[in-house]
């Protein structure tokens, strides 16, 4: 076999496709976020505004967040020297552990390197801690949940998406003694679009299914505390294993599951993508759980959030543009055709420094590609106002493209 033809073949398909994927090199600087500098690859810069990060709330600029970073960097040195059960087991994981865990009425946390391994590694363990178990995964969840379900071996039933009558019908379809899951998300990142999770915990209880949720688009952002849509509902005690990130609102890094004592065991006990993977740096351990604290008595900081997003769903809807919009921080912007959606996004970075990555398939659907858009409260009125005039400017310049490629 010719290799290098073969690597040719699949990265030309992307490339006739308008689905290839292209790394924008940013350089961030502290306190000036959401501005930052586009090194291009002449050498030269370009001042850009980031309309597409996932540090919502600009933890990752806090000063509580950095001392405590530099404070844990002084003390222990840059890495954390091992797994969590051969020496990279630390005073800074344990107290992130432990916030963690009060965040969200838990008897306990686990933390993981990421989100998505938290969700691959419990998700692929389940079966293994409760044997013929059965998890029934919302059509739209997660990548990494999807992955975890595929790979634990078990029996699996994918339910049409935020669909309880589909998923009645599927949980009483099966055997009433099987081991059962429910795994789904509080709010679905690409449409913004919140998980009816009161209905699905009375379904949970009606079949005796434990119940999973991925809060990783809401903690820090919903909820008294920023625990989540769990909380603001109310429902967290009806919830039996919580995935959260510490990447986004919180602005550092990481992942991790709460749930009972004996559940975190387990899946510490077991979960592979847990125990052979080292520790995250100290460092970065204290700078989440000070980001946590924080955000605990911050309600301020979610408030002003939620008003950004309201204000910019307002201004583009003013625009005629297609928004999706389910109440949620998120804004996506529908293109439909991903030539034309790395088009409007190169031009918002080239004539306007105004960075949004296009989100095209298999991330979304073929036919809804799309521009999300992340508000942040450092998102000031400026900010908002160029981004606004934008697209105005060439969203109707875009659709005279898309109408001559089509005549």
């Amino acid at each position: 076999m010719d290799y290098t033809a073969q690597l040719d073949t699949a990265l030309n398909r992307l490339h006739e496709e308008g689905r290839y994927r292209t790394f924008i090199d940013i350089e961030r600087r502290n306190g000036q976020f959401p501005h930052a500098m586009w090194r291009k690859d002449d050498g030269s810069e370009q001042p850009i505004t980031v309309w597409c990060g996932n540090d919502y709330l600009g933890m990752g600029q806090n000063p509580v967040v950095l001392e405590a970073m530099h404070e844990a960097l002084d003390a222990t040195g840059a890495g954390s020297g091992g797994t969590r059960n051969i020496s990279g087991t630390t005073v800074f994981h344990k107290r992130l552990e432990a916030e963690l865990a009060d965040l969200h009425g838990k008897e306990s946390a686990l933390l993981f390197t990421s989100a998505y391994i938290a969700n691959d590694a419990t998700l692929s363990t389940l079966p293994k801690l409760f044997p013929g178990l059965i998890i029934y995964s919302d059509a739209l969840n997660h990548a990494s949940m999807i992955e975890g379900i595929r790979r634990n071996g078990g029996e699996k039933r994918i339910f049409k998406h935020n669909d309880l009558d589909d998923l009645r019908a599927k949980l009483a379809a099966d055997d009433p003694d099987a081991p059962k899951l429910i795994a789904f998300e509080s709010i679905y990142s690409m449409d913004g679009d919140f998980g009816p999770i009161e209905a699905i915990c009375d379904l949970a209880d009606e079949f005796g299914a434990l119940t999973y949720i991925d809060e990783v688009h809401a903690v820090g952002m919903y909820g008294p505390r920023g625990a989540g849509v769990a909380e603001r509902d109310r429902l967290m005690h009806r919830i039996d294993i919580i995935n959260g990130t510490l990447a986004k609102a919180y602005g550092v890094m990481g992942g991790y599951i709460a749930a009972s004592a004996k559940m975190c065991d387990a899946i510490r006990s077991y979960a592979p993508g847990f125990i052979f993977t080292t520790s995250l740096p100290p460092a970065v351990a204290a700078g989440a759980a000070a980001s946590v604290a924080y955000l605990k008595r911050a309600p301020e900081l979610r408030e002003q959030h939620q008003v950004q997003a309201r204000i910019l769903k307002t201004r583009l809807k003013g625009l005629g543009l297609p928004i999706i919009d389910h109440g949620s921080h998120i804004v996506p912007v529908i293109v439909g055709d991903p030539v034309h959606t790395k088009q409007l996004s190169d031009m918002l970075l080239d004539g306007y420094g105004i960075y949004v990555q296009p989100i095209n398939f298999p991330t979304v659907p073929r036919g809804t590609e799309r521009l999300r858009f992340t508000p942040s409260p450092v998102h000031g009125p400026k900010e908002m106002d160029a981004l606004v005039h934008a697209m105005d400017e060439l969203w109707s310049h875009c659709a005279l493209n898309r109408a001559e490629l089509s005549a």
